[in-house]
């Protein structure tokens, strides 16, 4: 092959190649372009040197959806999200997070390994709760059990660390002047004279029965509140095996299967050792020249004041950290390695014990292996079914018909939601990749196979769609009656008020316009805005009083059922002497405040500095759905 490629360059088809090539870059006028531009993965998040492609997005975005389904207690669909804008917002703060970072590292916030290692071991959740000190297998544990690498765990701690220090400097700095402490105290101190009267329903008059016509206005009004989703019936064939089948497994396939694996079932070495991790070099080569002279690693460890960490018969595997892995099973024998740099500080690693191989023997895994042999039997019977299946319907079977050839079963989900509920609100149990296929074809449109996971795989018709509509006004005639009833009384009860509070306003006495509606007039002086005050006079005569300029009007909602109307007599300063203390008090929450608001403002400039982006098309792609989201259909 070589020696071709030799001859075709010496030959004249290579000189007219590169003729060729040159009157191109002369056309082109040299434009470099970058073969490898599709290759490799396509970023969703781009900030500086950090980005976030889109599997991470995809398993980022699944953490956030299982979150929301905890909280709302049901299954949530990617789709569902996506329709919420959340994909979008989410987005938006994980760009401004990774555009800061990059710009801060950039910057030179760059906080050592030994910083990482110190704040790492002084995280409560990896503490012992026997000793209460940092504990490495619970370290290793707890990242496990969160999904996280020790590499990953260092660089959130990193992260987090960069911005406590930058939001840290930021706060040093920022100075607020003193007046605005003086602002808030003197509003806290202030007092006022008023004097109201509480107007009633009874007052306002009460609105009647309404028409059907009222009813049906009400109803339009209220569409997107009342109107009741699409419902879809849905057939969805499942190509399990039928409950109760097992498949057959003979001895030849277990012994086959068993001499294959004979290696990966075995159990491999195994050792029991102490590992002591220092935060240097030197406290970590005191510690072993400690245990090389006879003390105990407990010994030895308390005399440094450190917290030994035990592994007991472990195989190699099951170290989490490699460079503790490589000293523990790089001794020959029992005895104390040299100290080596780990993930957290510097280790030091003490063997006990050493367990050597077993080799494994078929009688003690037989019934896992046939189990194994089973299920993988059963999901090749399953995609069987699944092509089979296909070739029946490219051949022009109808679903019934294929679904008869290969054996499959056909289950009817009559009258459901997006969402996955019934029309009564009951939760439909099937997975949410059932829901987002069939809304994604038309009445009487059938589906391609599904594949599930696991081995399970499924096909969707969409048998009957019952758009969106409103209720019939029979079915809703008491709740909608007596919504619209509330609705016409908070509005007679608003225009009366506000009645009373233009005649205020128009110069009328207050005593005389209480009179004419037999309102009783309260009077009081010296009213604080605090909440022993608002629940003695009630939200609405304080947001009047306090709301107003001296000899001003006010009319507020005191209830559901009844609002204030009012004047503010007299507004009373307080005493200089009052303020000061106050003032000073709340100049650091105000500060806190300042700075959280300049640090917004860092956290967009840092991504501003670094260009960060997102793509909302390869978000989509990601989670599965079209790159772009479908027009939203008109009317028709």
């Amino acid at each position: 092959m070589i020696s071709s490629f030799r001859d075709f360059a010496k030959s004249k088809w290579a000189m007219a190649l590169l003729v060729v090539l040159a009157l191109s870059l002369l056309i082109t006028g040299g434009t470099q372009m970058d073969v490898f531009a599709q290759l490799g993965p396509k970023h969703v998040i781009s900030a500086g040197d950090r980005s976030v492609d889109q599997a991470q997005f995809r398993s980022d975005f699944d953490r956030v959806r299982q979150n929301i389904e905890e909280q709302q207690g049901r299954p949530v669909t990617a789709q569902e999200l996506v329709d919420q804008n959340v994909h979008v917002r989410y987005l938006e703060s994980q760009t401004q997070r990774l555009g800061f970072l990059a710009w801060a590292w950039k910057a030179g916030i760059r906080p050592g390994q030994d910083v990482i290692a110190k704040q790492i071991r002084q995280i409560p959740a990896f503490f012992s709760e026997v000793t209460g000190k940092f504990d490495e297998q619970r370290y290793a544990a707890q990242l496990a059990q969160l999904g996280l690498t020790p590499a990953q765990a260092e660089q959130e701690v990193r992260d987090e660390y960069m911005r406590n220090h930058f939001g840290a400097a930021l706060f040093a700095g920022a100075r607020t002047p003193r007046v605005y402490g003086a602002l808030v105290a003197t509003q806290a101190l202030e007092q006022r004279d008023g004097r109201w009267f509480k107007v009633t329903q009874e007052m306002a008059g009460r609105a009647g029965a309404p028409t059907d016509a009222q009813l049906n206005a009400f109803l339009a009004e209220n569409g997107d509140q009342l109107r009741r989703p699409e419902l879809r019936t849905l057939s969805i064939v499942v190509f399990g095996n039928p409950p109760g089948q097992q498949v057959e497994v003979t001895e030849a396939q277990v012994q086959e299967r068993f001499e294959f694996r004979k290696d990966a079932l075995s159990l491999p070495e195994r050792r029991s050792f102490v590992v002591i991790t220092a935060p240097n070099q030197q406290q970590a080569q005191s510690v072993a020249q400690a245990m090389r002279g006879g003390q105990t690693p407990d010994a030895a460890a308390a005399a440094a004041g450190l917290q030994p960490t035990r592994y007991d018969e472990t195989p190699r595997s099951a170290v989490p950290d490699p460079a503790i892995a490589q000293a523990a099973f790089g001794l020959p024998a029992a005895g104390v390695s040299d100290p080596v740099q780990a993930r957290v500080g510097f280790a030091v690693v003490a063997v006990t014990g050493i367990q050597a191989a077993e080799p494994a023997t078929l009688e003690g895994v037989r019934e896992a292996i046939v189990q194994e042999l089973r299920g993988e039997a059963e999901r090749k019977l399953v995609f069987d079914r699944v092509q089979r299946f296909e070739t029946a319907r490219d051949s022009g079977r109808t679903l019934e018909q294929a679904v008869a050839d290969v054996g499959a079963r056909i289950l009817p989900i009559p009258d459901v939601s997006r969402d996955g509920r019934t029309a009564s609100g009951q939760q439909v149990n099937a997975p949410p990749p059932v829901f987002e296929t069939a809304w994604s074809l038309q009445q009487g449109g059938v589906s391609d196979v599904v594949d599930a996971g696991n081995g399970q795989y499924f096909a969707v018709r969409v048998d009957a769609v019952k758009p969106a509509a409103l209720p019939p006004l029979d079915e809703v005639r008491e709740d909608l009656t007596r919504a619209w009833i509330q609705r016409e009384n908070n509005r007679l009860l608003r225009a009366k008020a506000d009645e009373l509070a233009g005649r205020l306003r128009a110069g009328e006495d207050i005593v005389a316009v209480a009179r004419s509606v037999g309102a009783e007039l309260i009077v009081r002086t010296g009213v604080r805005q605090d909440e022993e005050t608002q629940a003695a006079l009630g939200v609405g005569a304080l947001t009047g009083l306090f709301g107003q300029a001296k000899g001003q009007a006010f009319a507020e909602v005191n209830s559901e059922s009844e609002f204030v109307v009012g004047v503010t007599d007299a507004v009373r300063a307080p005493a200089p002497a009052l303020v000061g203390p106050i003032a000073e008090r709340v100049r650091p929450r105000i500060g806190q405040d300042l700075a959280n608001g300049l640090g917004d403002l860092a956290i967009a400039a840092g991504q501003a500095r670094v260009k960060a982006e997102f793509d909302v098309g390869l978000a989509r792609e990601a989670l599965g759905l079209p790159r772009e989201a479908p027009a939203a259909a008109g009317p028709q």
